[in-house]
């Protein structure tokens, strides 16, 4: 399990990114979603707060959308 958190800024594009804790790319802003299996769960989680939740590409990738 691990630990993931959505940004609370938006990127330039609109997206909110969805980060694991250990993401050189964590921002300081940001929303604890929650310990998942996996990032699809957690951009789940996210997009009840954020409807236009994405994963992170670094840390997140399989769940990262272009």
């Amino acid at each position: 399990m691990m630990k993931y958190y959505v940004n609370n800024k938006a990127q330039a594009n609109g997206d909110h990114e969805v980060h694991k804790e250990t993401c050189i790319y964590l921002p300081s802003d940001k929303k604890y979603l929650g310990e998942f299996s996996n990032c699809s769960e957690a951009v789940k989680e996210a997009k009840k707060t954020y409807t236009k939740s994405n994963g992170c590409k670094t840390c997140s990738n399989l769940c990262h959308t272009t």
